[in-house]
């Protein structure tokens, strides 16, 4: 059974089925193929051969009523492979993709409501089993929308960047092409967040081996040139910074935030320090809720002149949706870095008082060796190489295409693994580089990464995607982080082809 959007409903320990309007099952998991044999293990199995009379109406005439009138949890009997039926408490809810529309079925063990009704305010285990199917769909729904959305996200940062890269100073739509890329810039950071809250398992993928001075001092340019003549900018960078294994874009997104609230901190006119260092610790040291361990790190320590934190404040800063900031903001932003920080091993301690700006430290593991970065000017970035752009969305294989050739690279496509296996295996080209999304449908790309490894163990790779990828599928590998601008994707290129393929590996 196959379909065109991604079931990440795989491992639950209940049956879960998706089922498009005609009653058709597209996807069944383990669960749901344990509970009903057989009968769904078939391509274009019908939901109808588990649905018994006893729910009153056909199984396609109940999908249209509810998609009429939706209600999130109902009770429901299906017909298990022996002849009873078995009760279920059914969570719906839909995805919508090109204008088709499924409906994702998870059921749990009906549950006989209590003969009175629950004191006001209690929460009973069968409320908290409801609770936990309708959260687990509303995850389903956020991970596909978020993947979505940086796709089309991807395609409108890339070529908007690529177009002003080109565009003279004094051109006419150089100002819209701006005000594009900065409302696609902030639609990226929503998107984010929704593929932050989908994501629940801690990031273990292991980064690739960097250093924090590059990130660091791309972030302080950006709100340097934002903010000439109001700020006064003290940067003390480390001249050999230890190396740190770090998901780049991940950083620079904790970074940028932490820069932001510090610009925002500054009425006026104020200044802005900061600073990297090496750390080796011989003892276990803390700071404020940080904890360290003996070993080696690297800080960067950010500081403002700023209004300071009220002492009240302080030890709620990182809470979810806590605010102190009017205007709509969601409050996410220092439990973003919070995230991003702890699920690289590092910590983040923040000090402050009211009137006298606030410092914030993030700390992250790190190796006692140094790495050289590579030119990131814009007359570095052309290649002659030969790239593989594999990716299941036409419009991101042309936007791709549009950048690699224009800076001198030669550039093939696919739309599937299977077809990029192709091309692989033709031997009529030499492909340098392979760029893949990670989730593709029938053949994804931690799949086709293996399958390289196999036929063509030479060739470079570089996975992009809008996701995080989950602890039990780490690959090692280079990573590009969706959306992203024409600027990260020549980047990445040009340190991917540089990276040295006998050090690469799959986990």
């Amino acid at each position: 059974m196959k379909s065109e959007i991604v079931f990440g409903l795989e491992n639950l320990a209940w049956p879960a089925l998706l089922v498009d309007v005609k009653g058709v099952v597209l996807r069944a998991n383990t669960a749901a193929l344990d509970a009903f044999g057989s009968a769904l293990s078939e391509n274009a199995a019908l939901l109808s051969t588990i649905w018994p009379p006893e729910n009153g109406a056909t199984a396609v005439d109940f999908l249209t009523h509810w998609e009429q009138s939706p209600t999130p949890v109902v009770n429901l009997k299906f017909r298990a492979p022996n002849g009873p039926m078995v009760a279920y408490t059914v969570s719906i809810c839909t995805c919508t993709k090109d204008g088709k529309k499924w409906f994702v079925l998870q059921l749990l063990p009906a549950v006989t409501p209590p003969p009175a009704e629950p004191s006001a305010g209690k929460v009973t285990a069968d409320s908290g089993l409801a609770l936990k199917q309708k959260l687990d769909c509303a995850l389903q729904l956020a991970r596909t929308m978020s993947l979505d959305f940086n796709n089309a996200l991807t395609s409108i940062l890339g070529h908007t960047s690529f177009v002003l890269s080109k565009a003279e100073p004094g051109h006419p739509w150089r100002h819209s092409l701006m005000e594009v890329e900065k409302s696609a810039s902030r639609a990226a950071e929503i998107a984010n967040e929704l593929a932050m809250f989908s994501q629940q398992e801690k990031q273990t993928r292991r980064s690739p081996p960097g250093n924090l001075n590059t990130v660091t001092q791309r972030c302080i340019e950006f709100f340097r040139n934002a903010n000439a003549g109001q700020i006064t900018w003290n940067t003390q960078l480390e001249r050999e910074l230890f190396v740190a294994r770090f998901d780049e874009a991940k950083v620079q997104q904790a970074l940028t935030k932490i820069l932001e609230n510090a610009v925002e901190a500054i009425d006026g006119t104020g200044q802005i320090s900061v600073q990297t260092r090496n750390m080796e610790l011989t003892e276990a040291t803390q700071d404020r809720n940080v904890h360290l361990s003996p070993g080696a790190y690297v800080s960067i320590e950010i500081t403002d002149t700023g209004k300071g934190i009220e002492a009240e404040v302080l030890p709620r800063i990182f809470e979810p949706f806590f605010t102190t900031k009017k205007g709509g903001h969601r409050g996410l932003g220092l439990a973003l870095v919070y995230g991003i920080v702890t699920n690289h091993g590092g910590g983040v301690a923040v000090s402050g008082r009211p009137g006298a700006g606030t410092s914030v430290r993030i700390y992250l593991p790190a190796e006692k060796q140094f790495v050289l970065e590579g030119v990131e000017t814009g007359e570095n970035l052309h290649g002659t190489q030969t790239i593989l752009v594999v990716d299941d969305e036409d419009i991101l294989l042309t936007m791709a295409e549009t950048i690699l050739t224009e800076y001198g690279y030669h550039v093939l496509t696919a739309n599937s693994g299977q077809k990029a296996l192709v091309v692989l295996s033709g031997g009529d080209t030499k492909v340098d580089l392979v760029i893949t999304d990670l989730v593709m449908p029938t053949m994804g790309g931690r799949e086709l990464v293996e399958r390289i490894r196999q036929i063509a163990p030479a060739v470079r790779i570089l996975c992009a995607s809008g996701c995080v990828l989950p602890p039990d599928q780490q690959i090692d590998l280079m990573f590009l982080q969706k959306p992203y601008t024409s600027h990260d994707l020549l980047i990445r290129v040009r340190q991917a082809l540089a990276t040295d393929s006998h050090e690469r590996s799959v986990g």
